[in-house]
């Protein structure tokens, strides 16, 4: 069953030269989540932050830390994040050659374990594992970099694992990241979405406009 939409702004459109004024700015504006898209130039072309960032944030906000591991190889750094404060660990089924071991993994260490789908990627990715997932990413660019523009055909693949996860009976999060706006935003959660990542349209304007950004975003769902 469809949740409560929540909004998980994205940190890699917040000023990295004060990354903890950020956090505490985007929590007191009313955000979920935290998105931290962590990058490592290999398995996507931009570097930005490792678990020592992560846990260098982890006081400046009680929100959900939603970690989103554009990385490859990830299962030797899920301890790290785990350990930094990550509450959910997301991977790409491309990074690693066992999925379904990489989801244990993370649940073993405590954490929720996340599934990231890129345009290219099949739902069939996540079939086999939906007993281990806590939630489905749907990337609607292609990572690696903020600012891109929502691809249209990713509004049928969040509706059909809508359809999949209702069939579970679980309780799993439909995420969206990649182009979400006050426009995007409304198509997303109709197609089954609970969760949307924004980047610039959370942190366009600094810290004065994050409350109305987020409530916009909300408004349009």
């Amino acid at each position: 069953m469809q949740q409560p939409v929540r909004i998980a702004p994205s940190i890699l459109s917040a000023d990295f030269a004060k990354l903890g004024e950020e956090v505490r700015a985007i929590d007191a504006a009313g955000a979920d989540y935290i998105h931290i898209d962590v990058m490592d130039g290999h398995f996507v072309p931009n570097i930005t932050i490792g678990p020592a960032v992560v846990k260098a944030l982890r006081p400046h906000s009680a929100k959900t830390f939603d970690a989103h591991l554009m990385i490859a190889p990830a299962d030797p750094y899920l301890e790290a994040f785990a350990e930094a404060g990550a509450d959910i660990i997301s991977v790409h089924p491309e990074a690693g050659p066992h999925l379904h071991r990489t989801l244990q993994t993370i649940r073993g260490l405590g954490r929720k374990a996340g599934v990231v789908l890129n345009p290219a990627t099949p739902i069939a990715a996540v079939e086999p594992v939906m007993d281990l997932v806590d939630l489905i990413l749907v990337m609607s660019v292609n990572p690696g970099f903020g600012g891109q523009s929502f691809i249209d055909s990713q509004v049928p693949k969040i509706e059909r694992l809508r359809a999949l996860i209702d069939a579970t009976g679980r309780t799993i999060d439909l995420e969206v990241d990649g182009g979400v706006n006050a426009q995007t935003a409304r198509r997303c959660i109709d197609a089954g979405a609970d969760v949307l990542v924004a980047g610039s349209a959370t942190f366009a304007g600094g810290p004065d406009a994050y409350a109305d950004n987020i409530r916009r975003l909300r408004g349009a769902c």
